[in-house]
């Protein structure tokens, strides 16, 4: 799901204030909230928490006088895009001591009873939020709420819920706000509605519900119909198993990474869910099979339920990946650790096993090489294929499905040329990437770069050597973030280069302020912004990031084809984003490729490290232009 911003920021300065009529000043500031700022990148210095439903005047205030002795910027931006939020107040006031109005900002406003989001959309400020809770305020308030019903449960081919059905109601009211939600079940007695309703009464039921706003305004009574029937007779939970896969040791330890693979099967109702945990964390929904990478004994707990609500027991597998073995890294032809074997574009649906030479199927296919034409690159898969089928890897439907991905790609045709490896784990190629900023990153004896965790700060390895268009961008990344944590980290894409503005104090904001960067975060907390977002302009949010467990490394693509922004978790697509004028900042700023009209066609590529605590690992850098 794809999650554009496009927001304007309001400013009144003091020029404009000086044109408003004699008195609307002074209604407009009947409620002042304000926010201020200084040096401090995690937190403002003062906000609001609470305010009254009505007209407001919102004022942001970044200067000398309240603690900015850097010149830092620093925005107060109201989410538009959650909806657990109110949306209604499009507001993204940028603020510096050094601005025309001397830090200091103001904006008339509307608030609605509810919750506003509001944080700092400038990267590397992502713990700068907070909430504005607004209460009903005066006014005379003649409409009644809206409420609604939402039915949930698994269901049957006819529609009728299985065992039980939960009701779930809400109400909204754009004036004095929602005081209270009623229902009545099956024509009983109305109650008040603080969290949804179980219905698991077999036979058909009718829930009528109302709402009630602040000013005394009652909705009109809405219900809503279903039917509860029996579960199929299945008392017997389903079944599922667990196989591990990849390159082993001769004791039987895996060597750089682990394939699971599970498989559920149920006879009577059918299986309805297959779930894992990896090391004791949360358990995620299996959709398809996974890898495990990190160094050390892991454990993975799997289950499933069945469509009579039957869970089997938990099981359990452990193995144990190890760095090397004792023994060389697998020679592969390029590395590609997606789920699912690619060709090109192409998906195939056959899992990206690990072949008894220690390499996966995607890397022996080597779509990412420059082939000399169609004809022979379909030849090598089918050659592929065939020796994968006789080592009993894939079967011959798979083969099939591998080689019509094949034939449907345009992998070899005229014009495509391969991926270039600008960082491939050796000391040669790390040596053509420089650091700017705080923090560093520092290469293991596998190839594997990860961020230090000995020297403080926020800095970007950025590859000097050329300008990209447009372009494919791929590389690995992994958290290696503590526990408690998760890594802060992005790839910066088409900024210029860091030395050609002397002006900057910091050469590592030459990025931020002048290129795009594509998140890499996948807290539930936190910053808002998680992985794939193109941070400060598009937000994508935590489900619809993918976010996975630790330890485990990722497939990271980012393609750039004019100004079309698209980014790729794992072979699937988790955001696009269009560059265009005015979509973060107004008035525009000189500093800024979004608002500027100046939408830049080429740039250089860096990778973030924000701070000791925040650890990511980065492998396999490698780019084609498109």
């Amino acid at each position: 799901m794809t999650l554009v911003l496009a927001t304007l920021t309001l400013t009144l300065g003091p020029s404009a204030q000086a044109q408003q009529p004699p008195g609307e000043t002074e209604q407009a500031a009947a409620q002042v909230l304000t926010w201020t700022a200084g040096d401090s990148i995690t937190e403002y210095t003062s906000a609001p928490t609470t305010a009254v439903a009505g007209e407001a005047t919102l004022v942001f205030e970044n200067s000398a006088a309240t603690g900015n002795t850097t010149a830092m910027p620093h925005t107060l931006t109201f989410t538009t895009g959650n909806p657990d939020y109110n949306s209604d107040v499009n507001v993204n006031i940028l603020a510096n001591p050094n601005d025309a109005n001397g830090g200091r900002h103001e904006v008339s406003v509307t608030l609605s009873p509810g919750v506003y989001h509001y944080y700092c959309a400038l990267p590397g400020h992502g713990s700068m939020q907070g909430e504005l809770v607004v209460t009903g305020g005066g006014g005379e308030d003649t409409t009644a709420p809206v409420p609604t019903a939402d039915v949930n449960g698994r269901q049957d081919s006819s529609g009728a819920y299985i065992g039980s059905a939960t009701v779930s109601l809400a109400a909204t009211d754009d004036s004095s706000g929602v005081a209270s939600i009623e229902y009545a079940l099956d024509g009983g007695e109305f109650a008040a509605y603080t969290a949804p309703v179980v219905v698991d009464a077999l036979g058909e039921h009718t829930v009528k519900y109302r709402a009630t706003d602040n000013a005394g305004n009652v909705s009109a009574e809405e219900s809503a119909a279903f039917t509860v029937v029996e579960p199929p007779d299945d008392a017997v939970p389903p079944e599922v198993t667990a196989k591990v896969d990849g390159e082993q040791t001769p004791d039987g330890e895996y060597i750089t990474m682990a394939t699971v693979t599970l498989d559920a099967t149920d006879d009577s109702s059918g299986v309805a869910s297959v779930e894992y945990a990896v090391n004791g964390g949360e358990f995620t929904p299996y959709t398809e099979p996974f890898m495990v990478h990190a160094v050390g004994e892991h454990t993975v707990s799997y289950r499933a339920t069945d469509n009579a609500g039957n869970s089997s027991e938990t099981g359990t597998v452990t193995f144990t990946v190890v760095e090397d073995g004792g023994e060389p890294d697998p020679v592969c032809p390029e590395r590609d650790g997606r789920p699912l074997v690619v060709v090109g574009d192409e998906q195939s649906g056959v899992p990206n096993r690990v072949a008894p030479d220690g390499c996966t199927v995607n890397e022996l296919i080597e779509d990412e090489a420059t082939w000399d034409g169609e004809k022979a690159f379909r030849e090598h898969v089918d050659t592929v294929t065939d020796k994968l089928v006789t080592d009993d890897v894939i079967d011959a439907e798979e083969r099939e499905a591998i080689t019509d991905a094949a034939e449907r790609s345009d992998v070899g045709a005229k014009g495509t040329t391969g991926y270039e490896k600008v960082y491939d784990g050796t000391e040669e190629s790390f040596a053509r990437w420089e650091h700017v900023g705080g923090g560093g990153f520092d290469r293991k004896s596998n190839g594997t770069l990860t961020s230090s965790r000995e020297i403080e700060g926020m800095g970007m390895l950025w590859f000097p050597e050329k300008k990209y268009g447009d372009f494919s961008l791929r590389l690995q990344f992994r958290d290696d973030a503590p526990a408690e944590g998760r890594a802060n980290s992005g790839v910066f894409v088409r900024f210029p280069g860091v030395h050609d503005h002397p002006e900057e104090s910091r050469p590592e904001w030459v990025a931020i302020k002048y290129g795009h960067e594509m998140q890499i975060y996948d807290g539930k907390g936190g910053d808002q912004y998680k992985t794939g977002s193109t941070y400060g302009f598009d937000l994508v949010g935590y489900g619809d990031s993918m976010a996975m467990p630790k330890g485990l490394w990722n497939d990271y693509e980012i393609r750039v084809v004019d100004q079309h922004y698209s980014v790729y978790r794992n072979g699937r697509l988790i955001n696009e984003f269009e560059n265009a004028p005015g979509q973060l900042f107004s008035p525009p700023r000189d500093d800024d490729p979004g608002t500027d009209g100046r939408q830049h066609d080429s740039g250089y590529i860096g990778l973030q490290t924000h701070g000791t605590s925040d650890v990511i690992s980065f492998r396999d850098v490698r780019i084609r232009p498109l």
